[in-house]
């Protein structure tokens, strides 16, 4: 899949296909998920309930709320390939599915194993589009959306994440 055209995205999420390197999609795909997994894996269990500041997430809800988008993108890719142009792809309300979601009542392990998951059912769906059923445009509410916009959000999404991750909890910088 090549990356998407602008036309085939909200404007907004140019700055997460922005952060997807050139190559090969379902090779970063996969680098990708793997990256995350371990990323989060290594985070030192001290730190997944952190908040850097009242009212933000901790690792644990971030990697779930990656999780949430993740399945939602799915299902917004899967409407697209199904060439659907009618179903209207309304945006979620991340505060609202992050507080329902309980993550830190979960071990991070369990969480990675839900993320990994999440990850190779979306791979499934994209791999097996056509290269047209990849650029069908879907109502996305007020904006067209294509499943190989969505794919590459998703990569660029988990990336955003990470580098928050790394700068605002771990003090790594991004």
């Amino acid at each position: 899949m090549q990356k998407p055209e602008s036309n085939e995205h909200r404007p907004y999420f140019k700055n997460y296909i922005d952060l997807v390197p050139d190559g090969d999609f379902f090779q970063l795909y996969d680098q990708n998920t793997e990256e995350v997994a371990r990323f989060y894996s290594s985070i030192d269990p001290s730190k997944h309930e952190y908040r850097y500041a009242e009212n933000k997430w901790t690792p644990k809800q971030v990697l779930l709320h990656v999780c949430d988008t993740d399945r939602i993108f799915s299902y917004r890719a899967f409407v697209c390939i199904r060439g659907d142009g009618n179903t209207l792809l309304k945006p979620l309300n991340e505060n609202a599915y992050a507080a329902n979601a309980d993550g830190n009542n979960r071990s991070m392990d369990s969480i990675v194993a839900e993320f990994r998951a999440v990850r190779a059912g979306m791979r499934h769906l994209l791999e097996n589009a056509s290269e047209e059923q990849s650029k069908f445009l879907g109502n996305n509410d007020g904006f067209k959306v294509s499943a190989r916009a969505l794919g590459f959000i998703t990569i660029g999404h988990a990336i955003h994440h990470m580098n928050i991750i790394k700068e605002r909890y771990l003090g790594l910088g991004a």
